[in-house]
């Protein structure tokens, strides 16, 4: 008997091609083809299977992260994928591995930090994981702060080696992914000192582990941090600890593409910018956006595909950006969603920590409110804006400009959206600049106005999202009403954050409080032009349901069936009888409780 789909109705509803969709969301037809063929490929491989991971304790999840890494790499050789099909291998089985840190970046920090010499000794055992490394950067005590790591590394002209060291217990290395128990070298991150002189930091080639029986090597002391929040999800990292105890390492080990130091102990500083210590973090950063609509993407098919489930039920229950939208998907599935088998608490956990690694959101913030002020600073002497902030080129006309909306369905004008959204930005920037130029001491300003500065922050960031998206619909998109519900969905999300943010449009002058509700109510128009669409829309997101991982957001929607057949997988329901019953329930039971007497 054919298996029924119960979102058959909803997706006969749709007013595009959702093949065409499809290629859109991947960003080509080349890109959908190796997402599709590698997706369908790890879904179908029964190692890969993932129903079963919140279930098993932490030495168990472990132990199954590293078979399925063993696995992908025997699988990337055999069918001799790309480094391109590689990663998307590595994406589909979808569990945090030490795999990640080494090819997100070790790789990438020895590229980009390394001599040419360096690289042709190091990433060929690094490209056939002859050696497996980490980045060692965030410390017990430093995290976004790099400046003021503590780990050094003091050149000894006598032997022509750094010693590198952990003089306090706040510089021990802490959270590196891979590192507490897989890694067998890592790129550290250390105070250069030649000279008795402090060079700033620096990155090293440190080995860690035997490469022949995997111990530690001499003046190494490593291991895993421990549990993190939720079950499954980023416990299958191995996040680690390291000390060092003065160990030795050859000169030619420190990275030496920005700086140098000779057999004399000179230190020589070369042309290249010294912000390429940062670029691995930044290529890093980069990921995260992206991994943050991929969640958020995934939440989202989860939650609606439920939700068209309930209401053909008929259920009554209604109901920072990404780990709040996935908060939010999961509040929409009721209490369903606080299952594991929802697959939401675990995507949720996963993705927290990218609210954290790599700098804080809000350290983040300030490093772009920093960049705003600067900008704004050098208006007066001509410098004329470039890229994201030429926009505030226009300063002195978006200060003055009034939103000329006057009917609801002005609102769907990208000019209006744009402008409201660039006054918006512009304004709180200036507000911002005025009030820094009133202290004496620009970082007791800086630190007064940081709450401000993180404002200016945020409305020059959705500025940026908003006005991509707007730029993007300009382009001819093919596939029928492919377009048409994209130019939807820019209006939602423009709307949506004007919605939120009202506060700063009015307050800043730049819409009136009749022009917010104007828009409010184009908003509600366009939610009812998007709902026919819903179930199609996700679809074209092209999620197996092995990626999906959740029952409630599984392609067929037959949901309760899913639920029900996996609350027997669950250890618990091994036994009718529970362990412990004859030593604690059956005593209550039966009133057979000892007490003591006094």
């Amino acid at each position: 008997m054919a298996a029924l789909d119960y979102h058959a109705e909803e997706r006969s509803k749709a007013e595009f091609d959702v093949e065409e969709m499809k290629i859109v969301w991947a960003g080509s037809r080349h890109d959908y083809e190796i997402n599709d063929r590698v997706a369908r490929l790890v879904a179908s491989d029964p190692v890969f299977r993932k129903d079963n991971r919140t279930m098993l304790t932490r030495k168990d999840l472990f132990k199954d992260t590293l078979r399925k890494a063993a696995h992908a790499w025997k699988r990337i050789i055999e069918l001799r994928l790309s480094e391109d099909e590689a990663y998307k291998l590595r994406f589909y089985v979808d569990q945090p591995a030490f795999t990640d840190l080494h090819w997100g970046m070790f790789i990438p920090a020895i590229k980009g930090q390394g001599t040419e010499e360096q690289q042709e000794k190091w990433l060929p055992m690094a490209y056939k994981m002859q050696i497996i490394g980490c980045y060692a950067q965030t410390e017990l005590g430093h995290g976004s702060n790099v400046q003021g790591l503590e780990t050094t590394a003091t050149f000894d002209p006598q032997t022509d080696e750094f010693v590198i060291h952990s003089p306090t217990l706040t510089s021990s290395k802490w959270w590196p992914g891979g590192l507490g128990k897989v890694s067998t070298h890592a790129v550290v991150y250390a105070r250069l000192i030649t000279d008795g002189k402090d060079h700033g930091v620096h990155g090293f080639i440190v080995q860690l582990r035997s490469l022949d029986d995997h111990s530690p090597l001499p003046g190494i002391t490593v291991g895993d941090i421990g549990m993190k929040f939720g079950s499954g999800a980023y416990n299958s990292m191995d996040n680690g600890v390291l000390r060092f105890d003065h160990v030795r390492i050859p000169r030619n080990q420190m990275l030496m593409r920005d700086s140098q130091v000779t057999r004399e102990g000179k230190y020589m500083h070369s042309d290249v910018p010294t912000q390429l210590v940062y670029g691995t973090m930044v290529n890093v950063r980069q990921k995260i956006v992206s991994n943050a609509s991929g969640a958020l993407s995934r939440a989202v098919c989860i939650a609606t595909r439920y939700s068209a489930v309930r209401r053909q039920f008929g259920s009554q229950n209604g109901g920072p950006e990404t780990q709040d939208g996935i908060e939010e998907c999961r509040k929409l599935c009721g209490g369903h969603g606080y299952l594991s088998s929802s697959g939401l608490p675990e995507l949720f956990a996963v993705y927290a920590p990218n609210c954290t690694y790599e700098g804080d959101n809000i350290v983040l913030l300030l490093q772009v409110a920093r960049f705003l002020m600067k900008t704004f600073s050098q208006l007066g002497s001509g410098k004329k804006p470039v890229g994201t902030t030429a926009y505030m080129g226009r300063a002195e006309h978006l200060m003055q400009c009034c939103c000329e909306v006057e009917r609801a369905e002005d609102w769907l004008k990208p000019s209006v959206i744009l402008e409201a959204f660039e006054a918006r930005a512009a304004r709180m920037s200036v507000s911002c600049a005025t009030n820094l130029s009133k202290f004496s001491n620009p970082e007791e300003g800086f630190a007064e106005l940081s709450a401000d500065l993180v404002e200016a922050a945020v409305a020059h960031c959705q500025l940026i999202v908003v006005s991509k998206f707007v730029e993007k619909l300009q382009q001819d998109i093919p596939g029928k009403g492919v377009k048409r519900q994209l130019e939807i969905l820019c209006n939602v999300y423009a709307l949506y954050l004007l919605h939120k943010h009202l506060g700063d449009f009015v307050t800043t002058g730049c819409i009136t409080p009749k022009q917010g509700a104007l828009a409010n109510e184009q908003l509600r128009l366009l939610y009812s032009q998007v709902r026919p669409n819903a179930i199609a829309l996700v679809d074209a997101f092209n999620y197996t349901d092995h990626y999906l991982g959740s029952d409630l957001g599984c392609y067929d929607g037959n949901v309760y069936q899913k639920l029900y057949e996996g609350a027997w997988k669950d250890p618990l329901n091994d036994t009718d009888v529970p362990d412990g019953y004859h030593e604690y329930i059956r005593p209550i039971l039966k009133q057979h409780i000892r007490t003591a007497r006094l």
